[in-house]
């Protein structure tokens, strides 16, 4: 799979989820059951991936952590917030800086309607 089919299974799993679950609940839980519903449709998910700093020629555990890593390619970030904030995609690009991937999605669960929850950001290596 290439990197735009792996966000579109992201979306759709997210979905699916979001309909199952509704808004509400803790960005842990639609981490998990995002997890698991990828993993059911044959992709390879790690959970709260460290991602280290390079800096100086060395890895520095920083405490950032990707909530979930999709195929090795689709970095996603799960919020369960009011609204998305400037922040919130600021610490996406980030992470797509920091790990040298070039597609992200930041998935906010606590929205009536799963689509405008949803911000697709790509990394312009």
């Amino acid at each position: 799979m290439d990197v735009s089919e792996v966000s579109g299974a992201v979306v759709d799993a997210a979905m699916t989820v979001h309909t199952a679950l509704g808004p509400g609940l803790l960005e842990s839980a639609y981490e998990a059951c995002l997890a698991h519903e990828l993993r059911k449709r044959g992709h390879e998910v790690g959970v709260q991936v460290v991602l280290p700093v390079d800096y100086d020629g060395i890895h520095i555990d920083a405490g950032y952590r990707l909530d979930l890593l999709v195929d090795d390619l689709v970095i996603v970030e799960v919020k369960a917030v009011a609204a998305l904030a400037p922040i919130h995609q600021a610490q996406l690009l980030t992470y797509l800086k920091l790990s040298g991937r070039n597609l992200g999605l930041l998935v906010n669960f606590n929205v009536p309607h799963l689509k405008d929850g949803i911000k697709r950001m790509a990394n312009r290596l």
